[in-house]
């Protein structure tokens, strides 16, 4: 029997209240493990495979991942004004990272598996919201989806190209409401953008630079060889889940795994949906067609290159190109590690670039997104916020939307960033395919994340190495390494998922998981 035959009960909740207040994780445990009589609903999940709205007016969550942005995530979603949100089950492998949600829901059932809260508890919660390290995303939503729970999931999507393609396929299989992470796409910035694009202030669009002030975590150095105790609190082997398996370092959880390749998707993992996202949304963008890149090495020695193939580059720049509907090429760049594009004629010299073109507070420069058109500049920070248009007219002074006399065409997002968790609330409870989020896997956010995993890839290729044997002039025959990866532009088939004039590339679109657990399969 399969999990989603294994019962359609649900634990009735009061309106307006926690499941927390309602039942103790023990009394639930007893009350299940005696087959106790308790009055149900239908909930969502039992019907969304047919488009279904639900009979619950409240959607049941299961929150993987209670820490850091996890309780950020979490709290967007309790903060809902329709009050139509429910914590159902807090789950997270770190007792640590989940000690703030326990004892802000002291009585909602806290488990360190999500494999547990799926196959013991998938009758009793109708969608999950996944904030977990990289390389877990794509096994924890599958698992949900196929179980038919709507699934709101950090960026990127997943750590591996080929999980991101499953996943958007899985969502219209499965007919589950889905949402990614990069809540500035719903701040009204992004509508902004839309309406000047539309009304072409800027003109025809050839080029889109995109930069970050990250990694802000340690990146470019060698996997330590020290292992230490692993923390009592932290259950390292459900931690590691699909990843291979390696002893407990320091300094690696709960932030900065983002830098090993093990477990993250580097800086472009984890700003490119965030930056990349408005050009690729507002301009239709595809998957690329090939892609370069330049990295910063490392030396440890006089003319002796490191090599911490384990590690993201401490910075870099990569070159995609798009074609667009249009029929004509677009060049993205994107640069992170303090590489930034050279300083544009329209900002003073004496000005910020990231602040004059991107996020505007002074204390928090996260980055830009700047777009070149044949009439002017249009330029935003992540996610889109505070949209600006910068006119060929010599003023070196942005316009914002207050100053552009353009007419308002879309809706705007209630809630803003907020709203991006309601709504997708509200599109669950409505059921598949009767109402939108700003992005769903299908068409938008799983596209986006091959886009940005397939940077990824050329940043992997950049470490491939050979050993040869060389007779030197000076210093006669020597064992030195050859890098056949690296001043390459990759040919992309993005339909297929494959480089095709470097084999040696393609390993990195899928990886192996771990034995014992599961791999993708639709």
């Amino acid at each position: 029997m399969s999990l989603i035959d294994m019962g359609n009960k649900r634990l009735k909740q009061p309106v307006g209240e926690q499941a927390s207040e309602d039942i103790s994780r023990r009394k639930f445990l007893e009350m299940t493990a005696k087959g106790a009589a308790i009055l149900t609903i239908l909930p969502s999940f039992t019907v969304s495979g047919l488009g279904h709205v639900a009979p619950s007016d409240k959607l049941y969550i299961a929150k993987i991942g209670c820490g850091g942005m996890g309780a950020s995530d979490l709290n967007s979603l309790m903060n809902t004004p329709k009050k139509n949100a429910v914590t159902a089950f807090l789950c997270d492998v770190d007792d640590r990272q989940a000690a703030g949600a326990v004892k802000k829901y002291p009585n909602v059932p806290y488990i360190k598996d999500f494999r547990e809260l799926y196959d013991k508890h998938h009758k009793d919660f109708d969608a999950v919201c996944i904030t977990t390290p990289d390389h877990n995303h794509a096994i924890q939503a599958f698992g949900a989806m196929r179980m038919g729970k709507h699934v709101y999931l950090q960026k990127p999507l997943t750590h591996d190209i080929y999980e991101a393609r499953i996943l958007t396929q899985a969502a219209g299989k499965y007919k589950v409401v889905t949402q990614m992470g990069d809540q500035g796409n719903s701040n009204d910035g992004m509508k902004t953008l839309r309406e000047w694009f539309d009304a072409g202030l800027i003109g025809d669009i050839t080029k889109v630079y995109c930069w970050t002030n990250r990694p802000v975590w340690p990146q470019g150095i060698p996997w330590p060889q020290k292992a230490v105790s692993v923390p009592k609190e932290l259950d390292w082997d459900l931690w590691l889940g699909t990843a291979e398996p390696v002893e407990y370092i320091d300094n690696l959880v709960p932030f900065n795994w983002r830098g090993w390749w093990r477990f993250g998707t580097g800086a472009l993992g984890d700003m490119g949906c965030h930056i990349i996202g408005p050009a690729f949304k507002l301009l239709g963008l595809g998957y690329p067609t090939e892609v370069s890149c330049s990295v910063a090495t490392v030396y440890d020695g006089i003319f002796k290159e490191a090599y911490y193939p384990d590690s993201g580059p401490v910075a870099s720049s990569i070159s995609f190109k798009f074609r667009q509907q249009n029929g004509k090429d677009l060049s993205l760049v994107w640069m992170d590690g303090g590489i930034m594009p050279e300083r544009f004629e329209e900002v003073d010299p004496d000005v910020d670039l990231t602040h004059a073109m991107g996020d505007l507070d002074p204390t928090d420069v996260e980055g830009a997104t700047v777009f070149i058109g044949s009439k002017g500049k249009i330029s935003c920070g992540w996610g889109g916020t505070d949209p600006r248009l910068w006119q060929n007219d010599g003023s070196n002074k942005p316009l914002f939307a207050k100053d552009v006399d353009i007419p308002v065409k879309y809706k705007r997002v209630e809630g803003g960033m907020n709203g991006h968790y309601w709504s997708w609330i509200d599109s669950c409870i409505a059921g598949y395919g009767h109402a939108e989020v700003e992005s769903p896997f299908e068409g938008y956010a799983g596209p986006l994340t091959e886009t940005v995993l397939m940077g990824n890839l050329a940043l992997r290729c950049f470490n491939l190495r050979e050993q040869v044997s060389v007779n030197d002039p000076v210093y006669g025959v020597q064992e030195r390494f050859q890098f056949p990866g690296r001043g390459i532009t990759y040919q992309w088939d993005g339909e297929q998922m494959k480089i095709t004039n470097f084999e040696p590339a393609n390993q990195y679109v899928r990886r192996t998981y771990r034995k014992g657990w599961e791999e993708l399969k639709l």
